[in-house]
């Protein structure tokens, strides 16, 4: 291989394999088009896209070296392809030039909350009205594919991509690493897309079998697919402007077990498939992610029950006040939809009060487990900084102890419990520099005026691609009238939040590019 004696990253190799990620994902457009056909609405857009990506991919795919994939190229490819993929994913908003999604710097914003299922929108009216079958199940599309992730589905289908396959996975993978459930790495990924689109199958079904009974009468075949589409990969796009609350009260409650499942290492249901229940029951992560569903759904579900806030006022929560089955119904369902970053609304929580809203945003900073379609700081890693913790207050008592980090899995290694650390520091961090960034943004945008709790809520919402937030971004709005600076922004945090941070800001470090 021939370098530059300043650089050590082989670009080549790596640029190469995103023109062959998106000639492969140029067949995806076919879907919504056999749709538009259907239908009798404009295919242009998806012969268009298709057209461009498998060109595009095929002409990218020429700068290839002879290098093989390394540990750098590996992280440059992973952080192109998320970015040169969002972008092909513009092309059907563009050509199609309908509603606020045709231009450039909208229609990059919903592709990216699209592939990265954050579920944020600026579509400024969701209808099929307005932009038809077609174009809206292209929206609830991009999310399914970028659920389990666009990478690990080119290393199940491509021979090539195995050589490096696992470092790829690794640094698009949520969590802190993947495990490697079978001796070959493709047939790993393999079985990790095998079980995402078996368990989307089985929701579609279900969702359809509510309406077959009469118990949803909108709930028909195209929402069934459609939303099978974003509640496996914790997207929470929806074609119904009302989100779920479009929906009767059982599908809200048939939705939630699909979400948990959504945001449950799905490594974990390989082991319960091959008659290994005990892997998912007894895990620690499993454990703790069910914990915290239950300890903040019944302490949201109780503050709408009761009517009140937490300090006793009044609570303009939008419910009626002693009845238990809807405060249970919303109060499990908005958090069941925030700490798996699925997004799905079951109703406005812009009417509840600053005390719900405040438990609401507590939530958003949980996420689901590692190796889960779910977003945010993901539990484990909430696990080990209690522990390290915990450990630090202890050795600082006996400073002679030797006290390593346990789960019930076994003994964790020290790297892994400092790069959790780091991760959890670094997004905090970033959390209250875009807080701040978009706040002040907000005072210098026509028409939008943030309070700190609404600010906070939108810097959250993209960078832990949750979807909704409160005030002008909350569940039944958009995130629209935001300066095309601040879009920008938030795309960038879309981007960096679905690869984990680090796997994006490291390639604009020196020493990624130097010996």
């Amino acid at each position: 291989m021939v370098q530059s004696p300043s650089t050590y990253v082989d670009y080549r190799v790596s640029i190469a394999y995103v023109g062959t990620v998106l000639r492969y994902l140029g067949v995806t457009p076919l879907f919504p088009l056999v749709l538009a056909v259907y239908y009798a609405e404009d295919p242009l857009p998806f012969v268009v896209t298709s057209a461009v990506m498998v060109g595009g991919g095929a002409l990218v795919e020429r700068v290839d070296s002879d290098e093989e994939l390394g540990n750098r190229e590996a992280f440059l490819l992973v952080s192109l392809a998320w970015l040169v993929v969002p972008l092909a994913g513009t092309i059907p908003y563009l050509v199609a030039g309908t509603g606020t999604v045709a231009t450039p710097i909208n229609a990059l914003f919903e592709s990216m909350s699209g592939f990265t299922t954050t579920g944020a929108t600026v579509l400024g009216e969701i209808s099929i009205e307005r932009h038809g079958h077609a174009m809206l199940m292209w929206r609830q599309l991009t999310q399914w594919l970028g659920g389990m992730g666009i990478l690990v589905l080119m290393v199940a289908i491509l021979p090539q991509l195995s050589v490096g396959g696992a470092q790829i996975i690794n640094q698009e993978s949520p969590g802190l690493s993947m495990e490697k459930l079978t001796p070959r790495i493709q047939e790993t990924a393999r079985a990790l897309w095998g079980i995402y689109a078996g368990l989307t199958v089985v929701a579609a079904i279900v969702y359809y079998g509510l309406y077959v009974s009469g118990a949803a009468p909108n709930m028909d075949l195209y929402n069934a697919v459609a939303h099978a589409l974003t509640t496996l990969p914790t997207g929470g796009f929806s074609p119904e402007a009302r989100s779920v609350e479009a929906f009767a009260p059982v599908v809200q409650w048939t939705f939630m077990p699909f979400m948990i499942v959504a945001g449950t290492n799905f490594a974990l249901f390989w082991y319960v498939l091959r008659g290994q229940p005990r892997r998912l029951t007894g895990n620690t992560e499993f454990r703790g992610y069910l914990l915290a569903i239950a300890g903040v759904g019944a302490l949201l579900s109780a503050v709408l029950f009761l009517g009140i806030g937490l300090a006793g006022t009044p609570s303009n929560v939008g419910l009626i006040p002693g009845n238990l089955e809807d405060a249970l119904r919303q109060g499990l369902f908005q958090t069941v939809a925030i700490v798996t970053t699925t997004g799905y609304a079951s109703m406005d929580f812009n009417t509840w009060d600053a005390s719900a809203q405040t438990i609401l945003l507590f939530a958003y900073f949980l996420g689901g487990s590692a190796g889960s379609a779910a977003g945010s700081i993901k539990i484990i890693r909430w696990v080990l900084v209690q522990k390290s913790i915990g450990r630090a207050l202890f050795t600082s008592i006996h400073p002679e102890a030797i006290k390593p980090i346990r789960l019930r899995q076994g003994v964790v290694e020290e790297e892994t419990v400092l790069d959790a650390v780091v991760f959890v520091l670094i997004f905090l961090l970033l959390f209250v520099v875009s807080t701040v960034l978009l706040f002040l943004d907000s005072f210098r945008t026509p028409d939008l005026s943030l309070t700190g709790l609404e600010a906070m809520s939108v810097a959250i919402a993209t960078l832990g691609n949750v979807g909704p937030g409160f005030g002008p971004v909350g569940p039944m709005n958009s995130f629209l009238p935001f300066s095309d600076a601040a879009k920008l922004y938030m795309i960038f945090l879309m981007w960096i939040g679905r690869l984990e941070i680090l796997s994006v800001l490291v390639i604009f470090t020196p020493a990624f590019w130097q010996r």
